[in-house]
This record gives structure tokens, C-alpha cells and sequence, in this order.
């Protein structure tokens, strides 16, 4: 028998996403999916380069992050969550928060598109909290949204 899941969490640069609370944001506002282009996110995320010791990923995973066995058995039919980040009042860019192995699957398999939620710039921030960076911390800044 098996315990209750573990909470799941994306990191990236400076900031942590609640994937509990995008998929609860979703699930108390529902949307339609939007399709999400395969191989330009898999470009982007450097996928074609994992285990190359002399390639760099500046956003995607590394070999050691992705587990490509398990990724192979993931399910392509659940939608992967896209947050929406704005820094300094710039316009928004998307930053895929969930779902990394599934789009390992589809690239590998040449599938073109996959089905991704959407979260507004609200959303996100409802999601994302910071990060106390430096020696010895790690710990989450109690986030500044209610």
C-alpha cells in the first residue's frame, strides 16, 4: 500500500510553482487546452542534448533531472500546465511548470502537439513563491500574494 503523493513542485532560477495549487486553480476554473508545439518546446528545453557533456540547457532539464525510462511510460493524454511570467512589468512568457517527461515522450515518439492549460500572469503569481538563494538556504520567502 502505497502513502498519499508527495507534494510536486517546479524549480526554476529563483522562484518555486505549487504544481497542487496550478492543478487546483485549474480544476476550480476550468479552461480549454491549448496545443503545445513538441518540437519548438523541446528545441527550447535542449532535449536533443541531454548527455552531452558539452551542451548546456540554460531553462530545460539535465540528464540527471530527467528520468527517461519513466518518462517513456508517462501519459500523453494529460494536459501539461504553462505558467505565465512577467518580470518588471514586461510582457508575459510562458515557462512550462508541468509536464517536462511527457514532452520528452511526445518528442521522442514525433508527436507534434500536446494539450497544455494556460495559466494567466494571476494564476502564476497565485502559484510561485520565491526563494531565500546563498549559503545554506533554500527555504520558500512566505510569498508576498494573499
Amino acid at each position: 500500500m502505497t502513502g498519499p503523493r508527495p507534494p510536486q513542485w517546479f524549480h526554476f532560477g529563483p522562484w518555486v510553482f505549487s504544481i497542487d495549487a496550478a492543478q487546483a486553480l485549474i480544476a476550480a476554473s476550468p479552461r480549454a487546452t491549448q496545443p503545445l508545439d513538441v518540437p519548438a518546446w523541446a528545441a527550447a528545453y535542449g532535449l536533443a542534448y541531454l548527455g552531452n557533456a558539452w551542451a548546456t540547457s540554460l531553462i530545460g532539464p539535465t540528464s540527471t533531472a530527467l528520468n527517461r525510462t519513466y518518462a517513456m511510460t508517462t501519459d500523453l493524454t494529460q494536459p501539461l500546465i504553462v505558467a505565465q511570467i512577467s518580470v518588471n512589468k514586461a510582457p508575459p512568457g510562458p515557462l512550462l511548470i508541468d509536464g517536462t517527461h511527457r514532452l520528452y515522450r511526445a518528442w521522442r515518439e514525433h508527436i507534434p502537439r500536446l494539450p497544455a492549460y494556460v495559466l494567466t500572469v494571476e494564476e502564476t503569481r497565485q502559484v510561485q513563491d520565491d526563494l531565500l538563494l546563498g549559503p545554506g538556504g533554500t527555504s520558500a520567502i512566505p510569498p508576498s500574494h494573499p
